[in-house]
């Protein structure tokens, strides 16, 4: 699987440099998943501008990333910019469960919203 991290303070952003997200891909995709969010990163972006196919094994790595980041921050799809990944995400309605953002610089804007809104949560809690 060919892919890049850019790994900051509060947020990674892992760009897949594939054509297919596919079974092929997934598996490798879910355990990078699972290295990155026992690492501690907690706040994941996953873009997939390179991406024109995803298949079912996809869109299950994709879910995988979702529920691990539940627990830990946000996870977020950007890039969906191939006619048939964002047709596949709507006929799947994944829209209505995934936090989907147009751009990488959209999403980072977005991580620092939520933990802004997450440290103003624990501190109304006390």
């Amino acid at each position: 699987m060919k892919y890049t991290i850019d790994k900051q303070e509060r947020y990674a952003i892992l760009s897949l440099e594939e054509e297919s997200l596919n079974n092929l891909v997934a598996p490798q995709l879910k355990s990078e998943f699972v290295i990155l969010s026992n690492e501690g990163v907690n706040n994941l972006v996953l873009d997939l501008s390179k991406v024109s196919f995803v298949d079912s094994s996809g869109l299950s790595a994709i879910l995988t990333g979702d529920r691990l980041w539940k627990r830990l921050g946000s996870f977020i799809l950007t890039g969906i910019e191939h006619p048939s990944v964002k047709k596949l995400i709507e006929i799947s309605r994944l829209e209505t469960i995934l936090t989907i953002i147009p751009t990488v610089s959209e999403s980072i804007d977005y991580i620092f919203m939520e933990e802004m809104e997450r440290e103003l949560g624990v501190e109304e809690e006390e």
